[in-house]
């Protein structure tokens, strides 16, 4: 299987939960050089959250604005 982890040359955000009884882990790292991890349910819903609101998809949403 393939790295799907995040790096600065293949931004994104990845999200993984093995099993229902295995907490969440999450990792992101966006083209403007902001990263971040999580580990537990809630801190990776507030991870993806936060990347989707402010890196990402929302760096897309403010250059085709301009």
């Amino acid at each position: 299987m393939a790295d799907l982890t995040p790096t600065p040359n293949r931004p994104g955000l990845h999200v993984s939960k093995p099993s229902p009884n295995a907490p969440a882990t999450g990792s992101a790292v966006c083209h403007c050089e902001a990263s971040a991890t999580a580990t537990s349910d809630s801190q990776v819903k507030a991870l993806v959250e936060g990347y989707s609101a402010n890196h990402g998809p929302a760096h897309h949403r403010t250059e085709a604005r301009r």
